[in-house]
């Protein structure tokens, strides 16, 4: 008879084998691609309880077991001052993945929504600086985000619409204010779509929304410039499919000989700097 799996192992397989050509392989991809981990480190992997983090930290935990190149996760949840019901799921998905995470409480949401103006900057500033330091106090020397492959694209051409610029995300950069830190985002070339097909196959619910200020629904976006972005892409993928990946692969192709203007190292730099050369 064959042995019945638990929750935890029937997850597990599931990202090895049902989900191994859009979730695993994408995921080892970019680790190896845009070389995110290194023998020796000790990584942060930072949870907000949503289905992006709670799915990366599994990647990064079987990744920890499995993996050729030895380095070590500690699975770091900051609490800015969730509700009890939103603290109390987080727990209950990391007994049923089996994350051992820790969590560390903050007054952030406290500090950020008590300014009248630019309280969701705020607080997002606030929350990468305090998983800095958490992580750093903790011995680790990089950060792991979850953030995704929509992620990457909506933010390219929402800073062209909105901020005036061709400005993408980066898959690992170095920490300006603590020295010997990094950030990755190990979920680079994951796509949301086979995140969500991942934990409604598993059966999972994670919170939708980390902030306590707004509603904990499935149709909560991070903004609303964020969501029409997301929804705009997705009406031009009816007609051109590839339309996202398309964006994805502009990114790693830049022809600057072909740009009147661009910055580097905070600079501003002009074609006619050269065109006469």
């Amino acid at each position: 008879m064959a042995r019945e799996l638990t929750p935890q192992q029937k997850i597990e397989r599931s990202l090895i084998t049902k989900y191994r050509e859009t979730i695993w392989h994408p995921f080892i991809d970019a680790v190896s691609r845009y070389q995110l981990i290194s023998e020796g480190d000790r990584i942060a992997v930072c949870i907000s309880g949503g289905k992006d983090s709670m799915l990366l930290a599994k990647l990064m935990q079987e990744l920890e077991r499995h993996g050729k190149v030895p380095f070590s996760n500690t699975f770091l949840v900051m609490d800015p001052g969730y509700r009890p019901e939103n603290r109390e799921m987080i727990e209950r998905n990391a007994e049923i993945l089996q994350i051992p995470l820790t969590i560390h409480d903050s007054d952030i949401f406290r500090i950020a929504y008590s300014q009248e103006h630019g309280a969701c900057y705020l607080c997002a500033k606030m929350r990468r600086g305090w998983l800095y330091h958490k992580a750093q106090e903790l011995g680790c020397n990089k950060i792991a985000l979850g953030h995704h492959f929509d992620d990457v694209i909506e933010t390219t051409v929402m800073s062209m619409f909105y901020s005036s610029q061709i400005r993408a995300m980066l898959p690992k950069l170095h920490s300006d204010h603590f020295e010997g830190m990094e950030l990755i985002r190990p979920l680079y070339e994951v796509h949301e779509k086979d995140i969500i097909a991942w934990k409604r196959y598993n059966g999972l619910e994670f919170l939708q929304c980390a902030c306590r200020f707004t509603d904990n629904s499935e149709t909560h976006d991070g903004g609303t410039r964020r969501k029409a972005i997301k929804e705009l892409i997705r009406k031009m993928k009816e007609e051109t499919p590839d339309l996202d990946q398309s964006i994805f692969n502009s990114i790693h192709s830049v022809c600057l000989d072909t740009m009147p203007g661009w910055q580097s190292g905070g600079v501003r730099h002009s074609f006619l700097e050269d065109y006469d050369r």
